[in-house]
């Protein structure tokens, strides 16, 4: 069977013939937000350690928000890492004999997760796995699936899932490939207007394969498809704990009609199953067009070959005679995408300009290839962007993958920036059921160019709320943080192409009044669904905010590299796993501008003292500092006296998770000559890219360095010595900073080596070279 968008997969392998264990699967679900906890115990009842091992395949979309693990009542929580920094720690921890675990991808949609770990004999393990992700609606309907297959009998094996959905449940349907007729009944269900309980509870003779077996009956997929009631065309808009998601699915829309141009890879890596099963998709996929439709076909090598120069009306006529074309392809020749796509936009457009195409209709085109360009233009961002200026923003583009081969991240890109969605089809018996798959979920459009809006002065923080289509069976979903408490005039409005629109007035969802018996599911879920639709479009946005968990078990906590820079301004490098830290200084005129940090920019000023000190030194203090980030148009500037973010040019409001802090340091207001003053302490600073740079940056990720010939200073109980970093041999002198991280008041003393002359030889170049010519400049 095809698998669609499984909301978890669980696959659990236990090293001990003789630990009985428990699975326990809890899924609970408020309002399409899924929060899954999964516990696992096991126990080694063995006489000598044992090793066990605990395996997760969970999707792509899904959020880790805790893993932790229990041993003999110890407690171990795993930690969250930039991906290139886990993948380093995981394969130091194993290399070393410690117990690790690491989220790779595995399969269609899938990320593995996996961690062994050796348990003393008549000991026991539990796991903990929590993971939440917002149900997509595909087909009418969203799914939960379970994949599951202990290798074993369980003494405690549970599967519930509890649906709280306040719109109303339309209907709720559970079962599972491995069911049995005597498990059948085991399958509990109960169905009220708007929550579901599902359960399935098996002992452990029902899981047996025969009385006298220890085989299990458990080894397949547990399912739960359901949908909601839709009575409003405005949608359903609910407001819980200061945050708002507004569904957006109407219900009885007609479908808009479409053109379509299939741009097919013929070249001679398609050879063999692939190019079978493509004809056999083509053959289905064309004769399921609408006959309202119109269509074309392009098949590309080396060379281009369009079926037709236009598109054609998918009469039964018309359909039968591509379906006899596209069963004379064949592999042939080299690739050439760029000339390909650039046919199929020219078709669409010459259409539009003959108006041989109906006025409200939408325009897309399905490109499937292999492989990587080999012919004509073959600059990847090049074709990019060609087909994107060509587009205009005037169709969408979608990128089907097949195979291995294809560079699926140069397809992704494409079609994000032409308003699609790439998808892989994997080399397999069910190709042809994927490249349907794909075509049904984007066969029938209801809505184009689809705009919710929502008031200004009462919302903040939106997710992306422009939607170039709606799909029948498909779901819009945006959420929003409240900048007022007063909803009594929360007006939503919807528009799209076709002189559609609709609005209303919002109310909020009393969660109390409707599930009386539950304090709350999870309460602050409309937050968490919030933040989990933030960061996938963070996600999009920059590549580096990836994530993948890095679960670093039974051995002390990860340690990073602390930077700072406070004072006069001192910068401090703190290096705790050498249980160490570096500092210098930065003596440089009022109102010059140094980049920090770089990934890709950061910039932050330094300004003048209001007078000159007694001693007629000059002293500089950090008074503005600046973030930006040029992919989402985001500015921060922080002063002594106000904090602004501006997005695209206009002024919002701050968001929560800055992952930095700002210090404002206040000096008394009748000084003589000091003033107030910033300090900045980055505290996870390796979430940041290996590329980060700056004064600050490029420490981020560690130095190494020695420290020799230790012998007295200028002040006795500041000793010099001699540093080797960096090709360099320093003089430097023991000394200490003051870090106000724990202690905002007083600070805390930092024994540090101080690197004299603006810390030349431990920086990269000189200070110089980090100066810049505005605060949100690079240069």
């Amino acid at each position: 069977m095809t698998i669609r968008d499984p909301l978890f997969v669980v696959l659990l392998l236990f090293c001990i013939s003789s630990a009985k264990g428990i699975v326990k699967l809890h899924c609970t679900v408020a309002s399409r937000f899924a929060h899954t906890v999964m516990t696992s115990t096991a126990l080694n009842k063995a006489n000598s350690s044992q090793e066990i091992f605990f395996e997760v395949d969970l999707p792509k979309t899904a959020f880790i928000t805790n893993f932790s693990m229990e041993i003999e009542g110890q407690i171990y929580v795993g930690v969250v890492n930039e991906k290139e920094q886990a993948k380093k720690q995981y394969e130091k921890a194993v290399s070393s004999g410690r117990t690790a675990g690491l989220v790779k991808a595995s399969g269609r949609k899938m990320e593995k997760f996996s961690v062994s770990v050796n348990i003393a004999a008549k000991s026991n393990v539990t796991f903990i796995l929590t993971y939440e992700e917002l149900l997509q609606r595909k087909f009418g309907k969203y799914e939960i699936l379970t994949r599951i297959n202990p290798k074993q009998l369980v003494q405690n094996f549970q599967i519930v899932a509890d649906i709280y959905e306040p719109q109303g449940i339309a209907f709720v349907d559970a079962h599972a490939t491995f069911l049995t007729n005597e498990l059948l009944p085991l399958v509990e269900k109960t169905v009220t207007d708007n929550k579901a309980h599902i359960s399935f509870s098996p002992t452990l003779d029902q899981q047996r394969k025969c009385p006298e077996c220890d085989g299990s009956l458990i080894n397949g997929d547990f399912i739960i498809k359901y949908d909601v009631k839709r009575a409003s065309s405005l949608g359903d808009i609910q407001i819980v704990n200061g945050y708002f998601v507004h569904f957006f699915a109407p219900p009885d829309l007609p479908r808009i009609r479409k053109n379509v141009v299939f741009v097919i890879d013929r070249s001679g890596s398609m050879a063999g199953p692939k190019m079978i099963q493509t004809r056999v998709a083509m053959e289905s996929i064309l004769s399921d067009v609408h006959p309202d439709d119109y269509f074309g076909i392009i098949l590309f090598d080396r060379s281009i070959e369009p079926w037709k120069q236009s598109l054609t009306k998918a009469t039964e006529e018309n359909v039968d005679e591509a379906i006899k074309f596209v069963r004379q392809i064949y592999p042939r020749g080299t690739t050439n995408i760029n000339d390909s796509v650039m046919k199929a936009i020219h078709m669409l457009q010459d259409d539009r300009r003959n108006k041989k195409l109906p006025e409200r209709s939408v325009d897309m085109i399905i490109l499937l290839t292999d492989g990587m360009p080999n012919e004509g233009e073959s600059n990847l961002q090049r074709i990019q962007q060609n087909v994107c200026e060509a587009i205009g923003g005037n169709m969408t583009l979608f990128c089907l993958g097949f195979g291995d081969d294809v560079d699926y991240s140069f397809l992704d890109v494409m079609a994000k920036q032409n308003n699609g969605v790439a998808r892989r089809i994997y080399e397999a018996s069910d190709a042809t059921l994927q490249l349907q798959g794909f075509y049904d979920e984007v066969a029938s459009p209801l809505l184009s160019a689809v705009d919710l809006r929502y008031p200004d002065n009462a919302v903040d923080s939106l997710t992306p709320h422009h939607f170039s289509q709606l799909f029948n069976g498909s779901e819009i979903v945006v959420a929003g943080r409240l900048s007022e408490n007063d909803m009594d005039n929360f007006l939503v409005e919807v528009f799209a192409n076709g002189d559609f629109q609709v609005q209303g007035e919002a109310s909020v969802t009393d969660w109390d009044v409707i599930y009386p018996e539950k304090d709350y599911i999870f309460g602050d879920f409309t937050e968490r669904l919030w933040a989990y639709l933030t960061i996938q479009q963070l996600l999009e946005t920059s590549p580096y905010m990836y994530i993948f968990l890095c679960v670093l078990l039974l051995l002390p906590p990860c340690h990073y590299t602390f930077c700072s820079v406070d004072g006069d301004p001192h910068f401090m490098i703190e290096l705790p796993e050498r249980e160490d830290a570096l500092c210098f200084n930065i003596n440089e005129s009022p109102g010059t501008i140094f980049n920090l940090v770089k990934d890709p920019s950061i910039g932050e000023p330094t300004i003048g003292d209001k007078m000159v000190a007694p001693d007629g030194k000059v002293n500089t203090y950090f008074g503005r500092l600046g973030v930006v980030h040029h992919s989402l148009g985001v500015r921060l500037e922080v002063t002594t006296e106000y904090i602004n973010l501006f997005q695209d040019g206009q002024k919002v409001k701050l968001l929560d998770s800055v992952k930095f802090v700002i210090l404002l340091h206040k000096v008394w207001k009748m000084h003589p000559y000091h003033q107030d003053y910033l300090g900045f302490y980055t505290l996870d600073s390796h979430l940041l890219s290996p590329s980060v740079h700056g004064l600050l940056g490029q420490f981020y990720h560690g130095i190494e360095f020695e420290v020799g010939d230790l012998r007295p200073g200028e002040v006795p109980e500041k000793p010099d010595a001699t540093m080797y970093v960096k090709g360099h041999q320093l003089n430097v002198t023991r000394g200490w900073q003051r870090d106000f991280r724990k202690d905002l008041k007083r600070g805390k003393n930092v024994p540090c080596w101080f690197i004299h002359s603006n810390g030349t030889g431990l920086i990269d170049g000189s200070a110089e070279d980090y100066i810049v010519s505005g605060l949100f400049k690079t240069v």
